[in-house]
């Protein structure tokens, strides 16, 4: 069903230029001096080239429908990070391997077993992966706290469960659990 490029969104799947494209962000430009048009960053799934694509407002593009299943993690066969990943359907029992071509490190790094994932799905073909807003994790290596470190503003290195380095307060011990917001790798607190 064709959309005008004014109406895609973050997330949505589009034919353009003969290829599938994942929407990854858009922004709508009215600069003073010509037409208004939509910027769009496109991730090609066959290619998994990323590229920012100046649209014109009026211009229509293909809406392709996608699979949005909802998936628990399970494992990593590789055992180092690297995929492929194993996913199970909670409603079949199915299970799924991703390769990691398709999940990309700054996602797996936040990957705990018994997560639940939003998996993009495309005649029967994993296209991506939508973490959750955020995801617990027990730290597992951070230096003490410093004495007399009372600035806020400070932070320091903590390694994770799923071995991801993330920035804390200085006042998180190792053994806690804190919460991360996988998409940008923050600390947003203690669980």
């Amino acid at each position: 069903m064709p959309i005008r490029a004014t109406e895609i969104k973050r997330g949505q799947a589009l034919m353009y230029e003969g290829q599938l494209q994942i929407v990854l962000s858009t922004e709508h430009v009215k600069p003073g001096k010509g037409p208004a048009y939509v910027q769009a960053k496109m991730k090609n799934v066959h290619t998994g080239t990323i590229k920012t694509n100046r649209l014109n407002s009026s211009e229509r593009l293909e809406d392709v429908s996608i699979d949005r299943r909802q998936l628990q993690y399970l494992y990593d066969a590789s055992g180092r990070g690297e995929g492929p990943f194993v996913f199970m359907d909670s409603q079949t029992y199915d299970q799924i391997e991703i390769g990691g071509d398709v999940i990309p490190r700054q996602q797996s790094q936040w990957l705990k077993e018994d997560t639940e994932c939003l998996v993009l799905m495309f005649d029967g073909r994993p296209l991506g992966l939508e973490m959750p807003s955020s995801v617990e994790l027990a730290v597992t290596e951070t230096a003490p706290q410093a004495r007399r470190a009372t600035a806020t503003n400070q932070l320091k290195e903590a390694i994770v469960e799923t071995g991801a380095r993330v920035r804390v307060p200085p006042f998180i011990e190792t053994g806690q659990v804190v919460r991360i917001n996988p998409e940008t790798g923050e600390y947003l607190g203690k669980a």
